[in-house]
Formats: structure tokens, C-alpha cells, sequence
């Protein structure tokens, strides 16, 4: 008479491919659900990531043009400049940490400089812009 413990181990050597390919299917699923998983945040960082990238040199070609064009724009380049801060703030909302507080930053130097147009405030603005911008393009580098 056997067992319960060799009418197992009995069972487990009959059906020992069986357990093993079960065991590779659960492990490949698994696998590839997480894999699937970080493909589509990657994909989404990026697209934000271009996305912001493009707003950001929208926003510093307006900064230029009212720097050093400003007779050729009028109050409506401030009003697109809020549109794109404001842009810029909602995309950076879909990105990792510290490129949302950059964000809020970045909107509040032009808040700043619209309403006191001085040589210092127009530099942290632009400091505030490049510093995100670096931040875009690190985040980027670190993707999968």
C-alpha cells in the first residue's frame, strides 16, 4: 500500500512536463503583461515628452519676438503666451516629478515678467524654460 505522500510524488512525476509548462506559460504571462504594461507608460512619456518639447519652443520664440520684435506684437502675443504656459503646465502633468513643479514655476516667471518686463525677470523666465527643457530631454535618456 503506498502513501499519501508517495502517491504525490507519484503524481508529480507523471505530470512533472505538464507542471513545468504550466509553470513557463503563468511566468511568460506575466512577463509580457508587465512588459506591454511599461511599453505603453514609455510611449506615453514620449509623446508628452515631444508634445511639451514642441510647446516649449513655441514658447521661447514668443518670448524672443516680444523681446526683440516688440513693436510687431501686440497685447494677443501675451494671451497666446498664457494659452501656452498653460499648455506646457497641462502636459507636464502627465510627466514624472520635478517636470510638473517646473511647470507651475515656469508659469508663474511669466506671470512675473508680464506684468514687470525687467531684464532680470525675462532671465529667470528664460532659466525657467531651459531648466525644463533639460528636465524634458533627461526624462527622455532614462526611458526604457
Amino acid at each position: 500500500m503506498m502513501t499519501p505522500f508517495a502517491k504525490f510524488k507519484d503524481q508529480v512525476q507523471r505530470n512533472l512536463v505538464a507542471l513545468i509548462s504550466l509553470f513557463i506559460a503563468v511566468t511568460s504571462l506575466g512577463y509580457n503583461t508587465w512588459r506591454n504594461e511599461k511599453s505603453e507608460y514609455n510611449r506615453n512619456q514620449r509623446d508628452a515628452s515631444f508634445h511639451l518639447l514642441l510647446h516649449l519652443g513655441n514658447f521661447r520664440e514668443l518670448l524672443y519676438h516680444l523681446e526683440y520684435d516688440p513693436e510687431t506684437v501686440g497685447d494677443e502675443a501675451f494671451r497666446s503666451g498664457w494659452v501656452t504656459v498653460i499648455s506646457i503646465e497641462d502636459l507636464a502633468m502627465l510627466l514624472e516629478s520635478p517636470l510638473p513643479e517646473t511647470a507651475v514655476s515656469l508659469k508663474g516667471s511669466w506671470g512675473n515678467w508680464e506684468k514687470e518686463r525687467t531684464t532680470e525677470n525675462r532671465r529667470a523666465l528664460l532659466e525657467e524654460l531651459d531648466r525644463m527643457r533639460d528636465l524634458t530631454l533627461e526624462m527622455l535618456e532614462k526611458l526604457d
